[in-house]
């Protein structure tokens, strides 16, 4: 969104950004999520999917108009349920700003992490907010190293001295968090952090002072798929289309060709365990990262999985019946693996869809990793079975 904000005011046009800074209830986007509304009408991302868009742009163009930001509330309303609002019952906070060229900072690649750092309440420069600060380096934010890069534009932001809004904000930004800070006066209080458990958004409530929103954005997580075959190829266009880093590696320099593989960002012809433990050792693995071995050869698959399920990893699986499924336990075991370890293990790989070809096998594989990553928050069941709310958001923030 950032890129395309740039691109979008490169000619002097008007333009307009609205973002989720707060929501609560069943929403269907969550905080971070943002909207780009053109002068000349053109609108690019949505917020709601269609319950809020019309009055939003309609909000936009009086924005642009008074040129002053501000933050418009939607939600449900009982008594008139046609209402602009939610039908769904939840509650959006959405930042409207006018935006004009160089007001927001490119990002350094599609694929780099970052950090936009906005003040969003009205005292900004008489209702204006301050220049958003973009911070390359989220991952190894510190307070010291934060004052020591960007002291002088959070000064300017914020209007006082940032060394202790520079430690309240660091953890968030090394956390990848996306949620609203907000400052109490020079002694800023003790912070009080919203319930976020697995990178969802937080709420830093300290009221008084300036509100900042953070914008975290992270690298994409990896997939790395064991085996050069048609299974790799469907996991890989798939794990592609839903943002995930591509690598497949095999050891079999035939099958092994980045031309049978156009999906994947890099193919491997290497042992997957020497790949996997250098991958390791290098940190370019990380809690978020999907392995998926697919290989149906005990020689690949065993070494690979023992050092995937030492790891701290979002997901390992493997290929095969239940047979294969019972003799790589087995093996497991023989290498010492631990029953918390092997615990880990989805196998046989994927959720029961009746899936046959490739190409749904891969959606059945998936099926079973958002849910993983997902944790407790999803069953895995029909929606129209389940009780309480639908939404992703809402079942990881629900009291």
């Amino acid at each position: 969104m950032l890129n395309a904000l740039a691109s979008a005011t490169a000619d002097g046009a008007p333009c307009a950004v609205a973002t989720i800074v707060r929501a609560s209830g069943s929403v269907p986007r969550q905080v971070g999520t943002s909207m780009l509304i053109s002068g000349t009408g053109e609108i690019t991302g949505s917020l709601s999917g269609g319950c809020v868009e019309a009055a939003v742009v309609t909000a936009a163009e009086e924005v642009l108009a008074a040129g002053r930001a501000r933050v418009e509330a939607f939600g449900y309303s009982d008594a008139d349920a046609f209402a602009v609002g939610l039908s769904c019952g939840g509650t959006l906070e959405v930042l409207i700003q006018p935006v004009a060229a160089g007001t927001f900072p490119l990002i350094p690649g599609p694929d780099a992490p970052c950090a936009l750092i906005r003040r969003i309440d009205a005292a900004a420069s008489d209702g204006v907010p301050a220049a958003p600060l973009l911070v390359t380096d989220p991952a190894g934010a510190t307070d010291a190293g934060l004052l020591a890069a960007h002291g002088a534009a959070l000064t300017a932001m914020l209007g006082m001295d940032p060394a202790r809004a520079a430690a309240r904000i660091a953890p968030l930004l090394a956390a990848g968090r996306t949620g609203v800070v907000e400052l109490d006066g020079p002694g800023l209080g003790v912070p009080e952090l919203g319930a976020s458990a697995d990178g969802g958004p937080d709420t830093v409530c300290e009221p008084g002072g300036p509100v900042l929103f953070l914008e975290s954005r992270l690298a994409p997580p990896r997939l790395i798929l064991i085996g050069a075959n048609d299974f790799s190829a469907a996991l890989a266009r798939q794990g592609r289309l839903l943002g995930y880093h591509v690598t497949i590696c095999d050891a079999r320099r035939a099958f092994t060709t980045p031309d049978r593989f156009p999906a994947a960002h890099h193919v491997q012809v290497q042992w997957p365990d020497q790949y996997l433990r250098r991958e390791a050792a290098g940190g370019n693995l990380d809690a978020r990262t999907v392995v998926c071995v697919l290989s149906h050869d005990a020689k690949f698959d065993v070494p690979v999985l023992a050092e995937a399920l030492r790891g701290n990893l979002a997901y390992v699986g493997a290929m095969g019946s239940r047979r294969s499924h019972e003799q790589r336990m087995a093996a497991l075991r023989a290498a010492g693996l631990t029953a918390r370890e092997l615990a880990k293990l989805h196998s046989p790989i994927g959720l029961d869809i009746g899936a046959a070809t490739p190409e749904e096998t891969a959606l059945s594989v998936f099926a079973e990793i958002v849910a993983a990553r997902s944790g407790a928050a999803a069953s895995g069941q029909p929606l129209r079975t389940r009780s309480g709310p639908i939404h992703p958001y809402n079942r990881l923030h629900a009291s």
